[in-house]
């Protein structure tokens, strides 16, 4: 039954990669000006291995704008998707993600402050967004869990949320209190706010990539431990699970990958709620088949997600997070709705 069972989820994999392909080329080759798909497949092979390019205007639009845009929006909704799958089996709660523990809100007030003040390294362009989104998440966790366990010594699930939405208030506040004073970047600020990957590159998306590497790595590495906190915390220590030591491992590797996704697309409110979700619905809750399926959904959702902010009233262009939240809140109350009634 067992080889059945991995031979399945092969198959599986397989499907979830052959329909990210094909996603990918669709929003590669549609959008104000559309590209035949022929044409974008010579490019991209013709890139591949080196070949001359074929002259044209497409060229240009394919490799220096559509693709790391494509590219970056996969990467961020697979993260965000892995990141809110994982919180979601650590906390045992189908409305938790990320933004939930106000580690999204922490990195976006520490992106903000650079963007306003002008927060740079020299030689490296956004390197100071990047690094101030990264340690404000992770700062923000830091008091997260320590006001936790002052006040829980526990660690609930339960007290880590409540002060999770009690700093995300305090921090949406910060940032309010930063855009009124700062004028001259206001426009740029509440654009981001929004949530874009306009205007990416490579560069982004090797941090990205970088990012999921290692930190999805060691959230694949405790999908066994997440299998035990499913069943509850006083469960998992029986079997020998170090609650404390892999909730901390978990949590900081969520943190410093929600750092990276802000960083570089602003805020994009929902994928992590709303993807895993809908994932465990399909896959069920074995987080070894879980967390891989919840990376291919998020990166399918997100780049129909681009596609329509770019395309349902060209020319304007949509900001992604007004898609994704229009999507989102209302999977958020039929969640809500079924999670209610379950209980």
């Amino acid at each position: 039954m067992k080889k059945k069972t991995d031979h399945f989820s092969w198959w599986m994999y397989a499907l979830y990669a052959l329909i990210l392909a094909a996603v990918m080329l669709l929003c590669i080759c549609v959008g104000s000006v559309n590209i035949p798909l022929k044409n974008t497949l010579t490019v991209m092979w013709n890139t591949l291995w080196g070949l001359e390019l074929p002259q044209g205007v497409s060229k240009n639009i394919i490799l220096k704008v559509r693709l790391p845009r494509v590219m970056n929006v996969a990467l961020v909704g697979a993260c965000l998707s892995l990141c809110g799958a994982a919180m979601q089996g650590l906390l045992r709660n189908p409305l938790a993600d990320g933004t939930t523990l106000g580690v999204s809100s922490g990195a976006s007030l520490g992106a903000v402050i650079a963007l306003a003040f002008g927060v740079a390294l020299p030689g490296m362009e956004n390197a100071g967004t990047v690094g101030m989104a990264i340690v404000f998440a992770f700062l923000s966790l830091l008091l997260i869990l320590s006001l936790s366990y002052v006040l829980d010594r526990s660690m609930s699930t339960h007290s880590i949320i409540l002060i999770g939405v009690i700093f995300s208030m305090f921090t949406s506040s910060a940032m309010n209190l930063i855009i009124t004073f700062a004028q001259e970047q206001v426009k740029s600020i509440v654009f981001w706010t929004m949530g874009s990957l306009s205007g990416t590159h490579y560069r982004h998306s090797l941090l990205l990539a970088a990012g999921l590497l290692v930190c999805g790595g060691i959230i694949f590495g405790h999908a066994r431990e997440l299998n035990a906190f499913a069943v509850g915390e006083d469960n998992a220590r029986h079997i020998g699970v170090n609650v404390i030591k892999v909730k901390l491992t978990i949590l900081i590797a969520v943190s410093v990958l929600i750092g990276i996704c802000v960083s570089v697309s602003g805020t994009i409110g929902f994928v992590g709620l709303v993807m895993p979700h809908m994932t465990r619905m399909v896959v069920g809750p074995n987080h070894k088949r879980l967390l891989v399926s919840s990376v291919f959904s998020g990166a399918v959702f997100l780049m129909l997600a681009d596609l329509a902010a770019r395309t349902l009233l060209s020319p304007v262009e949509l900001s992604i997070g007004v898609v994704t939240s229009l999507v989102g809140a209302v999977a958020f109350i039929i969640i809500f709705y079924r999670t209610r009634k379950a209980g």
